[in-house]
């Protein structure tokens, strides 16, 4: 199986992206928030960054707005820890499947429980 170049871009930002966020972003409207996928375009530009962030719609709002408005310091860190000739343009993404999995499982929880008692 061969990759391209993009998938280890990918996994590349990802990992730098997390780091940077978690250990290094000093906001406080940035609640607890973990970079779960990055989709990057074939010509390295842009990419669209993922960001699943825990809390109520109101700190996932905050959360965002906060990415978006360290871009610039995000892109230069990104820009001294890697080997990449042109740092991509980010654009931050909601990522609410880990609010949908919780709800599934605890909607397959609920019918287990009814089908118990029938």
């Amino acid at each position: 199986m061969t990759f391209k170049r993009a998938d280890r871009v990918n996994a590349l930002l990802q990992r730098e992206l997390g780091t940077i966020i978690s250990e290094e972003l000093a906001d406080p409207r940035i609640a607890f928030s973990t970079v779960t996928e990055v989709k990057i375009t074939d010509d390295l530009r842009s990419a669209r960054v993922h960001v699943s962030v825990l809390g109520d719609d109101e700190q996932i709002a905050s959360t965002m707005k906060a990415l978006e408005e360290a871009t610039p310091y995000l892109r230069h860190e990104l820009g001294t820890r890697t080997e990449l000739r042109y740092v991509p343009e980010l654009t931050f993404v909601s990522d609410r499947s880990a609010e949908r999995s919780a709800r599934i499982s605890t909607l397959l929880r609920q019918a287990r429980e009814r089908e118990e008692k029938s």
